[in-house]
This record gives structure tokens, C-alpha cells and sequence, in this order.
């Protein structure tokens, strides 16, 4: 092939490419390619590099913005938990936090639910207590089994069937604990009333407690 070191060794190797098509073919054939391929080859490899530098370099111009976490925001099983134990807000906190979850999310039937649960729950089993109380239940004891019932609904029975999520942000512990401190509070007020509900027995105990 004449005037070759004119031509890019890539359209050299075309051109003996479309020879061969034609059934036309140079002596020196074979050993032209044996001479072009590896520089070809390497030619390659010099332009990917170059395009990988590119993109590099435009990503270190233009950083991308951190992903954002995925799902609504919701407070965790744990904190549910955690604030249906606590003695300043027992399991009326753990409800009020699935309660926020569940109006979150726009499960508002199962808010009404949630909220006729918390209401029959407190009243059914604050009497039994009350009676188990009377035969002699330690009243730190009772506490226990008054939030534990309240907690394995909220997490097996409300979370499973109406939350319905794996994938949420954690929302912030700071507006549950200003929301406990309002439960106490209230609780606090409408202690006296509840107390004179109680039969003389577990007036006392309540009593007692409270000075303790």
C-alpha cells in the first residue's frame, strides 16, 4: 500500500479490511497488520484513559448532592418502645408516637383504631390491676404488666398491619420528650381524681408509691 505512513494506522487496517472484502489483497498484508494492530490497540486504550479522565474531572467540578434517605419519617419500633416503658410516660407515649406515625402516613382508620385500642386498653386493664392490687400485686409489678400487653400490640399487631414499611427516616426523639413532660404533667393534675376512683386499698398503695 503506497503513501501509508499518510494515513491513521486505524484506517490502514480499514482499508486492507475492505481489500479483502473485495478479494483483493497486498502481499505485505499479514505483516502490515502485525505492525498496526498493537498500535491501534494501544491507541485505544490511550483515548479510553483520556475519556475516563473527562468524566473524572467533571465529576470533581459538579459533586453530586447527597442522597436523601428513602421513605416517610417515622419513629422507630424502638422508640415506641422505649417511651411506652418510661414510667413518666408508660404505654399512653408509645401510642401517641404510633398514632403520629400512622397519621403521617394517612392511615387515619387505623388512627380511630389505635386511639378506641389506647381508650379500652386503660380502662380494662387499669381495673384488673386495680383488683390484683388488692390481693397484693406489688404496685411497681403492675405497672410492668400494664405498659408490656400495650407494647407487643403496638409492635405486633398496629406496626405489621397498618405502618406496613421497612424503608423510613428516623424522626427526632426532641418533640416526644417535650410530649411526655406534657403527659406528666396532665397526669400530675388528674392524679387526685384518679386516685379517689380507686377503692380505699388501692388508694393507699397509690399513695405510697407516689411518696416513694
Amino acid at each position: 500500500m503506497r503513501n501509508r505512513a499518510e494515513y491513521q494506522e486505524e484506517a490502514v487496517l480499514a482499508a486492507l479490511d475492505e481489500l479483502e472484502r473485495r478479494g483483493e489483497s497486498l502481499p505485505d498484508a499479514a505483516a502490515l497488520r502485525a505492525e498496526l494492530l498493537p498500535i491501534v490497540e494501544q491507541q485505544r486504550q490511550q483515548q479510553l484513559l483520556r475519556e475516563r479522565e473527562k468524566v473524572q474531572a467533571a465529576a470533581e467540578q459538579n459533586p453530586a448532592e447527597p442522597a436523601v434517605a428513602e421513605g416517610p419519617a417515622l419513629y422507630s419500633p424502638g422508640t415506641i418502645v422505649l417511651f411506652s416503658m418510661l414510667p413518666m410516660s408508660m404505654m399512653i407515649g408509645g401510642g401517641v408516637l404510633l398514632g403520629m406515625n400512622l397519621f403521617r402516613l394517612g392511615r387515619k382508620r387505623a388512627l380511630l383504631g389505635l386511639v378506641l385500642f389506647i381508650i379500652v386498653y386503660m380502662l380494662v386493664v387499669s381495673n384488673v390491676l386495680a383488683w390484683a392490687m388488692l390481693q397484693g400485686l406489688n404496685p411497681y409489678v403492675a405497672i410492668v404488666l400494664f405498659n408490656v400487653p400495650a407494647v407487643l400490640a403496638y409492635l405486633l399487631w398496629f406496626w405489621p398491619r397498618y405502618v406496613r414499611t421497612t424503608t423510613y427516616r428516623s424522626r427526632s426523639l426532641i418533640p416526644p420528650i417535650v410530649i411526655c413532660f406534657l403527659v406528666v404533667w396532665g397526669l400530675q393534675k388528674a392524679m387526685p381524681y384518679i386516685i379517689k376512683q380507686q377503692p380505699k386499698e388501692v388508694q393507699m398503695q397509690m399513695e405510697q408509691m407516689m411518696k416513694q
